[in-house]
């Protein structure tokens, strides 16, 4: 019977993404790993590639369509000797900007229906580091209908791909996992939304001129996600003024030898390693949170805020304290210039367990940045300013001096340690030369 291609989950925290673009069209022939479409998230805009070969026979769901949930049929594909003939009315997609209150409806019947093998199979699977698990529809039913987790599966199609086979003598693990039709009745009812309802601010500013802009996934996704980490996240607050004088002459004496190679050094690379650095001199700190437990990690993934158009992205730099700030520099900019871009994939922005904030760039001496769960702290960092010091002869004297505060979530680091990683972040910044040895 014809197979439904689904919307797919192509980041771990994709609910909805936009149409952007078919790269096919009804009656085109496609293999697996063939383009199929571009698909916008709520952080880039990602190709997404064909598990099955067949015939395209129908697209359900036009380009530019906006809000399309995550395992919605988006396109129907025939097999050896089907043809359009047999895509039956159930192809039919449900609209995507169908009212919230007939959605939720819905979801409940559809819970309490066991899965049947003319069922849509469920939406494909992301492993632990943000990569998809690719399976045949079939295959992903029958996982479905067993409990199991696909990411756990090895598959044996091509490319690595799940197949009947794989998964038809597979016994679940001692945590199955549900299927995907039980989610929404599983799900915790959705909090108020904070603040005035969108009808009481409408009516206050009715008398005035405005113009209304629409949020799109990424406003979304930033939006949940900073209010759960104020509402959630036990910040405090430890701030330090480090003197750079020492960073800014050993950083132009480096430049210099490094012109030739076509490299400049910023300030902001120093600030990764020596983060990257401390987070290995004070390894108690370098944790993240876990629900019910803290995970210490060994290396040093240090993730760097990049404001873009719309939002912002926090690439991650793994493996960062073994870099060397030439290496640290291609790297930062290569991810900077693909995260304006929206280029970026999950697994370069998932993870890490550290963030580092700047916006000394724009003159702003200090401010608090907010943890990105499920990160242990967050570094923001201020403009370098020359500024009236006592130098340790007691003579008042002028120094470049720049304002950071660390945000600590006391879950996983206690005053005292965030205490010592900052003064580690801080004797590494002020002694520049000790990060190369």
């Amino acid at each position: 019977m014809p197979t439904e291609v689904l919307m797919p989950a192509l980041s771990p925290t994709m609910e909805e993404g936009t149409l952007a673009k078919w790269l096919v069209k009804e009656g085109d022939e496609v293999s697996s790993g063939d383009l199929l479409a571009e698909i916008e998230t709520d952080k880039a805009t990602m190709e997404f590639e064909a598990v099955d070969e067949g015939v395209i026979g129908k697209i359900l769901v036009p380009a530019g369509t906006e809000g399309v949930k995550v395992n919605t049929p988006i396109a129907v594909m025939l097999g050896d000797g089907e043809s359009a003939d047999d895509i039956g009315a159930s192809s039919a997609p449900a609209p995507a900007a169908a009212a919230p209150e007939a959605a939720a409806a819905a979801a409940v019947p559809a819970a309490a229906e066991p899965a049947t093998s003319g069922a849509p199979a469920p939406a494909a699977p992301v492993a632990s580091d943000g990569s998809r698990v690719f399976a045949s529809p079939l295959a992903r039913r029958i996982a479905a209908d067993k409990g199991l987790d696909l990411s756990q599966i090895k598959g044996s199609g091509p490319r690595g791909r799940i197949v009947k086979a794989d998964v038809i003598d597979a016994q679940p693990s001692a945590s199955p996992a549900q299927p995907a039709a039980a989610a929404p009745a599983a799900a915790a009812p959705a909090a108020a939304p904070a603040g005035p309802s969108t009808d009481a601010v409408l009516k206050t500013y009715a008398d005035r001129e405005f113009e209304e802009i629409s949020l799109d996934g990424m406003r979304k996704t930033v939006a949940a996600r900073l209010t759960e980490a104020k509402q959630t996240i036990p910040h405090f607050y430890l701030r330090r003024d480090i003197k750079l004088d020492a960073l800014l002459k050993f950083r132009s004496t480096l430049n210099k030898q490094l012109e030739s190679r076509g490299v400049k050094l910023s300030v902001n690379d120093f600030i990764i390693k020596a983060c990257a650095l401390a987070l290995q001199q004070v390894p108690e700190a370098n944790r993240v949170w876990a629900g019910d437990r803290m995970l210490q990690l060994k290396p040093s993934d240090v993730a760097v805020a990049v404001a873009i158009e719309g939002g912002l992205f926090t690439p991650v730099l793994k493996d960062a304290e073994m870099k060397s700030l030439s290496a640290l520099s291609a790297e930062m900019k290569d991810l900077a210039g693909r995260a304006r871009n929206k280029k970026l994939a999950p697994h370069e922005y998932v993870g890490g367990t550290f963030a580092i904030s700047n916006l000394g760039m724009f003159g702003i001496d200090n401010f608090d940045a907010v943890i990105n769960p499920p990160h242990g702290a967050i570094l923001a960092v201020g403009a370098g300013v020359k500024k009236p010091v006592v130098g340790d002869d007691g003579e008042l004297t002028v120094a470049t001096v720049m304002s950071v505060t660390l945000s600590v979530d006391h879950r996983v680091i206690d005053g005292a340690l965030g205490a010592e990683l900052l003064k580690a972040i801080t004797e590494n910044l002020e002694n520049p030369i000790g990060m190369l040895a």
